[in-house]
Parts: structure tokens; sequence; C-alpha cells
């Protein structure tokens, strides 16, 4: 009786060892097809075996993959204000082209208001010989020189101006350098732009150099500031405020040329 039970113990333990091994094998083969994707050649005639079903998050098999990328519109248009620097600020398009930005946001101050708000880097002018300025004011500093021009005046960058707009929009975002797709995009989210490029939108065909507190700057007296509201494929619309005209229409590839050399400078802000 003894060694029949004895038998039996031996036979019960085998058949759980060889279950629990073909359990262990079955669960490795499992773990591979769904680590990998494939379906083992054995398993192949049983598709339920591996036919879990998905939940709503997760789906069986399923490779992840990057979001889509965003695809700019062709063309769009905002209907932002549009202000003059004429005749108080001959030298004021980029505190105009602010006052432009803050009015759209909602933001209800003049050109006049923002222009005595504006950072200002007053080191004055000294002249050459030949009466070209040797050593002035460094405009990512501050507005340079005299915003009326009752005196000497020239104008103010994107890193001088950004505080200002930081100020009033807590969102303002500093997008110079960034390729002109953003600026686009930022349109097509009906957000302006404040852009800096030249007053015929052209190149400059002319560049001065004159040393500052931070070292020398290259720049041209033709530097201009206008606010982005618009574009298409072959254009861009500007309110301008030389013109004190809105949605001006210039061509997109002679604008981009006069914006790179410009710097690519630029100021908007995100949606909350």
């Amino acid at each position: 009786m003894t060694i029949i039970w004895q038998g039996l113990k031996v036979t019960f333990g085998f058949f759980l060892v060889a279950g629990l091994v073909f359990a262990s094998s079955v669960f490795a083969v499992l773990l591979y097809a769904k680590a990998t994707g494939k379906e083992p050649a054995f398993f192949a005639s049983s598709p339920a075996i591996l036919a879990a079903k998905p939940t709503a998050s997760v789906k069986v098999n399923e490779v992840a993959s990057p979001p889509p990328a965003i695809e700019i519109k062709k063309s769009a248009m905002i209907d932002a204000p549009v202000f003059a620097q004429l005749p108080e600020l001959p030298a004021g398009c980029e505190i105009t082209s602010l006052t432009m930005l803050l009015q759209y946001h909602g933001i209800s101050k003049s050109k006049m208001e923002l222009a005595a708000e504006m950072p200002k880097d007053d080191t004055p002018a000294t002249l050459n010989a030949d009466g070209s300025i040797a050593y002035w004011g460094n405009p990512n500093l501050g507005f340079v020189g005299d915003v009326t021009r009752k005196k000497r005046g020239f104008g103010i960058y994107h890193a001088g101006l950004f505080p200002l707009l930081k100020s009033y929009i807590p969102q303002a975002i500093d997008i110079t350098g960034e390729s002109f797709e953003l600026y686009e995009q930022q349109i097509a989210n009906d957000i302006p732009v404040i852009i800096w490029t030249t007053i015929d939108f052209n190149i400059p065909y002319k560049w001065v150099t004159w040393d500052t507190p931070m070292g020398p700057i290259k720049t041209t007296y033709a530097e201009h500031a206008v606010l982005l509201v618009g574009y298409d494929e072959n254009n861009v619309y500007l309110n301008d405020p030389l013109s004190g005209k809105k949605q001006v229409q210039v061509n997109k590839n002679q604008f981009i040329d006069s914006w790179t050399a410009m710097g690519k400078q630029g100021l908007t802000y995100l949606k909350k």
C-alpha cells in the first residue's frame, strides 16, 4: 500500500511539474507575442488565444507614433486696429505697433501713454569728425534717442521692448530668430505679431555701425516695425504705423528678406 501511495505521489508530482512548465512556456510565448506583435506559428490556427479585447485606451499590437505636424492654413487675416505714429511720434513705429497689439488684446493704452513707459537707453550720441555716429545707445536696452525727433532719434529692438509688452500681457513671448512659419501660425491662431522690417520693406541698402554700452551694433536708419496681421501664399498683410493704413499688402518673399536682414525680430503672445 505504501509503495502504491509513493507511486501516486511521484506521478502526481510529475504531472504538476509538467503542467507548470507548460504554463510557463505558454506565458513566455504570449509575452513574446505581446512585445513583438508577432503571432507564433503554432498559435496561427487558434487566433482566439491572442484575441484579448482591447480597452478604449489601449489597442493590441498598436505601435505608438508621434502626433501629426500642425498644418498651417494657406491664408489668414486679423482685423486689428491701426494707429499712425505721426505726427506726435516720428520715430515711434515700434511703440505704435505695440499699441495696436495691446488694443487688439483688449488693453486700452494710447501710444503716448506707452511711449512714456517705454524703456530707454539715454546714452548721448558722440560723433565722428565726418558727422557720423561713433558712440550711442543700444536699441536692445531701450529706445535710442528721442522718439519725437525733436532731437536725434532712432528706435528700439525686440529685447528692449519685450519687458513693456510682458508687463501688460504675462503670456508674451519673444519669437526672434524663429521660422516665419511660426509667425504665420500665430496669425492663424488670431494673434498678431510685432515684427521688424524696413520702411520700404526691402533689404537695407545702407548700413551704419556705432559703438554702444554693450559693444558695436550694425543697423540701418531705415529700420521699421509693423504689426503682422495676415498672410496668404504670396503676400503678407501689415498694419503700418507710418502710413496709418491697415492690412497693407506686401510680397511675402520680399518682406521675409527684409525681416531676415533685420535679425528676424518678433514679439507676440500665447493664448491663455
